[in-house]
């Protein structure tokens, strides 16, 4: 699995980095990133929550 952040509709919430910080953290912009390649299998279900409850619904999870 892969995620994506659509980083022009971030609004800097940070409900993704505290939530599932294997994949998600806060750049130095302010903005959310995506940090790995490929979601770890102990991180799926974590990331797939970040997209259903992300506030602008950037976050894609596939």
């Amino acid at each position: 699995m892969k995620a994506h952040i659509d980083r022009d509709g971030c609004i800097s919430c940070g409900l993704c980095a505290d939530t599932c910080p294997a994949v998600f953290r806060m750049a130095d912009d302010g903005l959310a990133e995506v940090h790995v390649d490929e979601i770890p299998p102990d991180a799926e279900e974590d990331a797939v929550r970040c997209q259903e409850e992300c506030p602008v619904s950037v976050i894609t999870v596939e």
